[in-house]
């Protein structure tokens, strides 16, 4: 299934129109590398990767049982996952220019 993946990766539609990374290129080949156990790739490929999955995860648990996750922690935690998405994205931006 993982060899599948990573010869049916989407195309980024933000690089193909302005020629440049967004912000969550590389999460696809991230998130396959991860799978496979490849942990120092994967962190290569898109840091912010395991932020953004764990965050995914909390909102998953807060929509099945409200009371397992505060909304609050979840507003902070969003706005972390944020800010490292967007750092992420800058320093990618400086050092491929």
């Amino acid at each position: 299934m993982l060899l599948w993946l990573k010869d049916h990766l989407l195309p980024c539609a933000y690089k193909s129109l302005f020629g440049i990374d967004c912000p969550l290129c590389g999460s696809q080949r991230s998130l396959i590398e991860l799978l496979n156990g490849n942990i120092g790739t994967s962190l290569s490929f898109y840091p912010p990767l395991v932020p953004v999955l764990s965050l995914i995860l909390l909102s998953v648990i807060k929509i099945l049982s409200r009371e397992k996750v505060s909304p609050r922690f979840l507003r902070l935690y969003s706005l972390g996952v944020l800010m490292i998405v967007i750092n992420n994205y800058i320093l990618k931006l400086i050092l491929n220019h």
